[in-house]
């Protein structure tokens, strides 16, 4: 019987490389399913599968904002937050053009460029999460704990439902 391969993204050999433990979960890709459609194909709780959002502020500087799949980001909380005085979602194009990733596939790991990097802080107590591998279609289960120890996020506290 042959050996099942494990795909490889930037961020799996990033993770690799730093022997972070994690498992991979791929599911089948819907366009616009968002984390609705990944957490219902992967049988998990939404609250544990965390968006990779690229927003920009009122200069046009992007950053990342990972947040519980089930909620959303209050734009205005975050702008506060973080010291400037808007903030919203970057374009498509603009996003993959920072990250090196396709919207719907965005990792925060190995991202082409070195974004300022939030954490909504509530997903830092969880023990696990479900985050996106680099590829439409595929998640990353690790804990919180080796997110925070390889990327160092700054915790905000900007989620609404």
């Amino acid at each position: 019987m042959a050996k099942k391969k494990t795909p490889s993204t930037p961020a799996t050999l990033i993770l690799r490389r730093h022997e972070i433990p994690y498992s991979v979960h791929p599911y089948k890709y819907e366009p616009r399913g968002g984390t609705a459609c990944s957490s219902r194909e992967l049988g998990v709780d939404e609250h544990l599968v965390i968006k990779t959002l690229v927003m920009e502020d009122e200069n046009a500087a992007p950053c990342i904002v990972l947040m519980h799949g089930d909620c959303s980001v209050s734009a205005k909380e975050l702008a506060r937050s973080i010291g400037c005085k808007s903030i919203s979602p970057c374009q498509p194009d603009v996003a993959q053009r920072h990250t090196g990733y396709l919207t719907g596939g965005t990792s925060p790991f190995a991202t082409r460029k070195t974004l300022p990097l939030y954490v909504e802080e509530s997903i830092l107590s969880l023990a696990q999460i479900y985050i996106n591998a680099g590829r439409r279609g595929l998640l990353l289960k690790l804990a919180p704990k080796d997110l925070r120890t390889l990327l160092n996020p700054v915790p905000v506290q900007v989620a609404t439902r």
